[in-house]
């Protein structure tokens, strides 16, 4: 199982099994809104699509990152989450990081997304299906997010050899760039950000489910999926 740990800009052609990671926080949240009951997550392009689609769709919430916008529900935060009553509804997603990476590669036969919260749940996929190789594409920082490398390599790590110990790769996520910003946004008082985002974007193996991604109806759908079996 041959890991390939790339940006969206290091992609040359699309991958027959890809990982997309975004820890901080689009993936984080993704898994949050499972846990809580939500049925699907629908990606988008751009934010106006995804509150059309809200618009079109009575009951569906609209979640985006950066500063809150007007018309949709949530700004990305896992711990803001925990006030919105997600239960059986769909969620349309649109960020600047994971989004994006999961559109890049809607077309790979199997399409993970993941965070550390569904990191050993994600592995045992890929052990299920062991592939040869696992391209992993990191999000953030157009390609050089160190939270999401980190997390990145500590899922091919237990693909492949099973037991991992989280800490090193936790600790490396804790240091990151994108920690650092969120922490000082809360300084700020900037909208969007709670002071536990941090924390729980860096619990490890929280969720027994892993992320799967496939294409219906000509939209990118992330569903929760038993990790021996993904759809």
């Amino acid at each position: 199982m041959q890991p390939t740990f790339t940006g969206v800009s290091g992609l040359s052609a699309t991958p027959e099994v890809a990982v997309v990671v975004d820890v901080m926080r689009a993936f984080t949240v993704a898994a949050w809104a499972f846990r809580r009951g939500a049925e699907k997550i629908v990606f988008t392009g751009t934010l106006d699509e995804a509150l059309e689609l809200k618009a079109r769709n009575p009951g569906w919430l609209a979640f985006q990152d950066g500063p809150p916008v007007p018309g949709f529900d949530l700004a990305n935060s896992p711990a803001r989450l925990r006030s919105l009553d997600v239960a059986g509804r769909t969620v349309v997603q649109k960020t600047t990081a994971g989004t994006v990476g999961a559109l890049a590669v809607a077309d790979a036969r199997l399409l993970l997304c993941a965070s550390f919260v569904v990191a050993e749940a994600t592995a045992r996929v890929l052990r299920h299906a062991r592939p040869d190789a696992v391209t992993y594409v990191v999000t953030g920082d157009g390609g050089q997010a160190e939270e999401d490398l980190a997390c990145a390599q500590y899922i091919a790590a237990r693909a492949v050899s099973g037991p991992t110990d989280a800490a090193p790769f936790v600790d490396r996520a804790r240091r990151s760039d994108a920690a650092a910003r969120l922490a000082d946004g809360v300084r700020r008082g900037w909208g969007g950000v709670h002071a536990e985002d941090v924390e729980l974007c860096l619990e490890v193996d929280t969720f027994p489910f892993a992320m799967s991604a496939a294409r219906e109806d000509d939209r990118l759908v992330l569903r929760p999926v038993k990790s021996e079996s993904p759809h």
